[in-house]
């Protein structure tokens, strides 16, 4: 290696083992072992299916016992439980099938479940199920809806809107009357569900919202007629039967929307007049005022939003606010599961928006007239989303990396931006389920010195109840080899601090030289170094068999402000190959690392991470894993490819220089570049034009094919078990 970055590491692991216990640690006998004992270092978190309930005073979660699926609610106030619902005790009606469900939702008198079950999947988070309706009076169960896409109730308890095939029905609780609402469904046409590109892309399923009075259903009609088809075979037939999706790839036609507005009582179907104009529309939001719908449009570059106003009874509309950005303006966030920059409190005409106009994101606090009433927040750190909210006491409740990027806490501030508090103290990265109105929440989190603790809250920050302390994995890595997490700090040739955490050698020997793999992924937005507990048993596995292992916060990653996250827009792959091989250097300079024994690997974004880093710092890595990796942004889906490259004609040698085939000639190291042919997302296209690539450039890699199994690879837990006996073995083999 030729350049050392300067830096300085800091570990805050202070928990000094005995060389005597750790010698009688039990090791992992084998990798099969490692990978299916995960489960025990991640251990319980918690209440699964929480649903708060009677205005915020209980929640409801599930329970299981084997296959037995039971629903319990608990009452903050008295501490008492009580079962509402038991599988044990029904079947699916009309057969002696034990009755089981994926999730389920209450209508608002909680004298109703509605059950989804029998799911199939079509895309990453969709799918058609059947849907049942458990009346708690009665315990009767009775079939709503077979095949359908999303069900919900309505507000006011008295219906349920579902979707299928493409259409939208209303069904009656009062007499069971079900009512078409759509009629134009086709193929590649659809009412009140999304595409691919729209699901995967903007983090929806449902493409419908009940109003708030249940008068009204506001819908997406999405047409991808005009989208090109991707096939995708796992030649299991003797004559290979294709799988069709609707892929729309950067520059290609993206799928054609318009918001359509259904009166539920006349059947009246009304279309907003929104001019779509190549864009995009993201989100709809009911507005307090009744019969008042809030659209959200991007441009196609996603650099421009307009939020409009609509009066779903004249059909007028009204521009309200818009924002432009040099680069691309987020609407959500995928990585820490925060759905909505958008929020419209009850009874009040005034919305919140999240922005990071001044360089970091923060909370800005509209009126009905598009008019800044105060921004809410203000620092050199990232709001990461809304919780919920108090309206009458005009109080947000928001989650934030505030003193220390890689945490999360939530805090409470009033409206006008004062009385701002800190409500989560505990070390670590805190996930919370909020109840509405902030009576309570579930508190979930994590350091790299303890694993998951899941506590109830009340809105003061006082823990009411332990719920989970996981005694059980603080016992599982007492008895098992365990390698605990450290944290770093490295700077830059440039001089930009980079965070990092590393994983050191079991019975680590600082006189000893051990190989570095960099196990990465670095897409925009994402973060994955945290200080969170470790439950990675791969990285136990490589931990055990010698191995350094270490991951960074690469420029692109989210959470460090607007300048460090959009370094990378029309040029990804550049800033973050930069910083893994400088992270890379900065670590070989230590003396327990084997410079000459570096190596790079990730999944997806991370396989693209990885390969680029290999053809773009040669002399770095020796070798790396691609897996599921975009060879070319081109061939990606539009809405995200071009979100952060642009459009290809306003930046088309950006394309070509982000793309690992035209660089495949630099390729020094060893390469493993691992696909399945049944990969929705990223297509096996990506993988067989870089093998080309390297082909004709007189450069052969090891490739493995797996035929079924999606984006993931493995399709069950023995091609699993395989998929990373196929990643040691070529690590074992090219990096010891």
């Amino acid at each position: 290696m030729k350049k050392i970055v300067s830096g300085i590491l800091i570990c805050l692991v202070t928990v000094a083992i005995p060389d005597e216990l750790i010698a009688q640690k039990k090791p992992y006998k084998t990798l099969e072992e490692a990978i299916m004992s995960g489960r025990l270092l991640r251990g319980d978190y918690g209440p699964s299916n929480v649903t708060w309930i009677e205005d915020g005073l209980k929640y409801s979660f599930t329970r299981r016992d084997g296959r037995i699926q039971e629903i319990w609610t608990f009452d903050p106030a008295t501490g008492s439980e009580e079962m509402v619902f038991s599988t044990v005790h029904h079947t699916f009606p009309g057969t002696e099938t034990p009755f089981e469900y994926l999730s389920f939702e209450w209508a608002n008198n909680y004298r109703y479940i509605l059950f989804q079950t029998r799911f199939r999947p079509i895309w990453r988070y969709s799918g058609n199920s059947d849907y049942y309706l458990y009346s708690l009076d009665d315990q009767s169960l009775r079939l709503i809806c077979e095949e359908s896409f999303t069900a919900e109730v309505s507000p006011d308890g008295k219906r349920v809107c579902y979707g299928k095939d493409g259409e939208l029905y209303d069904y009656r609780f009062e007499d069971g009357k079900q009512t078409r609402l759509t009629f134009d469904a086709a193929e590649q046409l659809y009412n009140g569900r999304f595409g691919w590109a729209y699901e995967e892309e903007f983090g929806l399923v449902q493409a419908w919202n009940w109003s708030p009075d249940s008068k009204f259903i506001a819908y997406w009609q999405s047409d991808e007629r005009e989208v090109p088809i991707y096939k995708l075979t796992d030649f299991s037939a003797k004559h290979p039967q294709y799988m069709e999706v609707p892929y729309p790839k950067v520059g290609d036609p993206a799928p054609e929307v318009r918001i359509g507005v259904l009166d539920v009582e006349t059947g009246i179907n009304r279309w907003l007049g929104v001019d779509l104009q190549g864009g995009y529309i993201p989100r709809i939001y009911w507005t307090s005022k009744e019969g008042l719908l809030a659209v959200l449009w991007t441009n196609r570059a996603q650099t421009h939003i307009k939020l409009f106003f609509y009066d779903v009874q004249t059909m007028s509309g009204k521009l309200i606010m818009e924002e432009q950005s040099d680069s691309w303006i987020d609407i959500y966030d995928f990585w820490n599961r925060k759905l909505h920059f958008f929020l419209f409190p009850e009874n009040r005409e005034e919305f919140f928006f999240l922005s990071d106009r001044n360089g970091y994101t923060h909370i800005y606090r509209f009126d009905y007239d598009g008019n800044l009433l105060n921004q809410v927040t203000d620092g050199k750190w990232e709001v990461i989303g809304f919780e919920t909210m108090d309206a009458g006491n005009e109080m947000l409740y928001y989650v934030s990396n505030e003193g220390n990027p890689l945490e999360r806490n939530l805090y409470s501030i009033r409206f006008d931006g004062s009385d701002k508090r800190r409500l989560t103290h505990a070390e670590g990265n805190h996930s919370v389920s909020m109840a509405p109105g902030g009576i309570y929440f579930i508190d979930r989190y994590s350091s790299i010195n303890a694993p998951y603790q899941v506590d109830l809250m009340n809105r003061e920050g006082t823990i009411i109840k332990k719920l989970v302390d996981n005694k059980g994995v603080q016992e599982y890595i007492q008895k098992k080899s365990y390698a605990q997490t450290e944290l770093f700090q490295f700077t830059t040739s440039d001089g930009t601090v980079i965070d990092g955490s590393l994983i050191k050698p079991m019975n680590f020997n600082p006189k000893k030289k051990y190989p570095l793999i960099m196990d990465v992924y670095g897409g925009p937005g994402s973060q994955e170094v945290t200080n969170s507990f470790g439950t990675s048993s791969w990285h136990q596995y490589l931990a055990q068999e010698g191995y350094v292992i270490a991951n960074i916060n690469n420029r692109g990653n989210g959470g460090y402000g607007k300048t460090f996250e959009r370094i990378v827009y029309k040029q990804v792959g550049k800033w973050e190959t930069k910083d893994f091989a400088e992270a890379a250097e900065y670590l070989s300079s230590k003396s327990w690392i084997d410079a000459e024994r570096t190596g790079i690997m990730g999944h997806s974004y991370g396989g693209f991470s990885a390969g680029y880093s290999l053809v773009m710092h040669p002399d770095v890595f020796e070798a790396g894993i691609a897996t599921a990796a975009v060879n070319n942004q081109v061939l990606y889906d539009c809405i995200y490819a071009e979100r952060h490259m642009g459009l290809i004609e306003d930046n088309p040698e950006g394309y070509v220089q982000s793309s690992i085939s035209a660089h495949a000639g630099n390729l020094k190291g060893d390469l493993m570049v691992v696909h399945s042919l049944m990969d929705d997302n990223v297509h096996p296209q990506n993988t067989f034009q870089m093998i080309r690539a390297f082909l004709d450039n007189g450069i052969s890699v090891d490739l493995k094919i797996y035929p079924p199994g999606n984006h993931g690879v493995a399709y069950d837990m023995r091609s699993r078990i395989r998929l990373y006996k196929d990643y040691f073995e070529f690590l074992e083999e090219n990096l010891k």
